[in-house]
């Protein structure tokens, strides 16, 4: 089985990518490992506008109103098979401010019928994300967001482009530095930017037993709906 990068990239572009970056995305579930980051974000910041839905999200793991420099951050890819079967793998950030601990959260899936990866954001898959995914001139691996779905018991809608945020995100490995590097920029295409981070981590690659994933890693609500 391919982790799901592999698929959304295809063998070729997958293979362009820096060592480094196949190496935190390029494991599936039936490897038993995971990929463990602790660094620095050297900034982190949010639109003022757009504090009180951050504080919405943050209660769901989405996001967050909180700004900083220079602040501890860890994530963690982990790989599994969820509950419906579906080749998953989970990025848990969490941000480390000096008053708060804050958790951005993202469950993805490969979905067939879409041909391409889906995104749940948040713990509790409500909102569901298109991504497109290529490989950066750096070598590290690019990914935007596209179509945004809200699903909740029967109900289920597309937000309509001007009150959703795109994402922009580059994982890379910087060789001089020897360490990897991200930097997030979410944008409404009225107002402008909402969210962003950028920084600096290490990662290894730990054994993980099959069904011993953190329960906190994991989302507390599943949608099967792509």
């Amino acid at each position: 089985m391919k982790s799901i990068f592999e698929r959304a990239l295809g063998e070729k572009e997958f293979a362009k990518l820096h060592p480094k970056i196949r190496e935190r995305f390029g494991f599936a579930s039936r490897e038993g490992i995971a990929s463990i980051g602790r660094g620095v974000m050297e900034e982190v910041r949010y639109a003022k506008w757009a504090a009180l839905p951050l504080a919405v999200g943050a209660a769901r793991h989405i996001m967050f109103p909180q700004g900083g420099r220079q602040v501890p951050f860890s994530i963690e890819n982990y790989a599994y098979r969820d509950a419906l079967g579906r080749e998953t793998l989970t990025i848990n950030r969490t941000f480390r401010f000096e008053r708060s601990i804050r958790r951005f959260d993202a469950t993805m899936v490969y979905s067939g019928r879409r041909g391409r990866i889906v995104d749940y954001l948040g713990n509790k898959q409500h909102l569901a994300v298109d991504l497109d995914v290529w490989t950066a001139p750096n070598g590290g691996i690019q990914i935007r967001s596209g179509e945004q779905r809200f699903y909740e018991g029967p109900l289920g809608f597309r937000f309509p482009a001007p009150l959703t945020g795109c994402a922009d995100v580059c994982e890379w490995y910087d060789d001089d530095d020897d360490c990897y590097r991200i930097a997030v920029s979410v944008r409404n295409s009225l107002m402008g930017q909402i969210f962003a981070y950028k920084g600096a981590f290490q990662a290894e690659t730990v054994r993980v037993r099959e069904g011993s994933i953190p329960l906190q890693a994991m989302p507390i609500r599943l949608e099967r709906r792509e």
